[in-house]
């Protein structure tokens, strides 16, 4: 049985809001921390390393804004951060999510939203850190194997081709390695840190391939 409880860190200088956030969280089974200030939320979060931080943006010493900066700098795989604020803007939630945010509450904080995007920052924290952990397995794994002179030369090939926002085309009969090799060439490419796309065409009509590719619009979302 998994007794893990996340972990949730809560910075906010007005006491009410830190202890309301706070009952609210750990009635749902978090481990909550909290802190009243920049000072204390550095010390916390090198301390219990949160999986999730709820950052308020007006403060005293340190503004939420610029600690968020700070941590975004020295964190790569930052948890993700939930920006509050009782005077927010269009211009503030924007800069945030810019800076690294994983989204922005307005305060008074509704109680249905808060448990839903904490739920949501959550699991996208862990789908991060999964990743991340198998982003060195995946690199591994589509290294074309073999040490014939024509693996190398091809692996030479594709390096090469990498340097250049190209379309390639791989023609071969099944099993030759075409997806391992076009993988290959991914990874090499300056396009490595983002997806790589696999769809099987075979099974896409043609009256349908626009829609499977780009999605279709619904009341004006795709």
């Amino acid at each position: 049985m998994n007794t893990y409880k996340q972990r949730l860190l809560v910075v906010d200088d007005e006491p009410d809001i830190r202890r309301l956030v706070s009952e609210i969280l750990e009635d749902e089974g978090y481990q909550v921390a909290m802190a009243e200030n920049a000072v204390t939320a550095r010390e916390l979060k090198k301390l219990t390393r949160p999986d999730l931080i709820l950052l308020d943006i007006w403060m005293p010493d340190t503004d939420g804004i610029t600690l968020l900066k700070e941590w975004v700098a020295e964190d790569a795989m930052l948890c993700p951060v939930i920006m509050m604020s009782g005077h927010g803007s269009v211009e503030t939630a924007v800069e945030a999510t810019r800076l690294g945010a994983y989204d922005f509450l307005e305060k008074p904080l509704s109680l249905a939203k808060l448990l839903l995007i904490v739920e949501r920052a959550l699991e996208a924290g862990t789908l991060q850190l999964e990743n991340a952990g198998l982003r060195p397995q995946s690199i591994a794994d589509i290294e074309p194997v073999g040490r014939s002179a024509t693996v190398a030369r091809i692996k030479d090939q594709l390096k090469r081709l990498a340097q250049h926002d190209a379309r390639v085309l791989f023609v071969g009969e099944a099993g030759v390695g075409k997806e391992l090799y076009a993988r290959y060439l991914h990874n090499n490419s300056s396009h490595r840190d983002g997806p790589f796309i696999d769809v099987a065409v075979g099974s896409i009509s043609p009256e349908n391939s626009a829609v499977e590719f780009f999605g279709k619009e619904c009341s004006g979302k795709i």
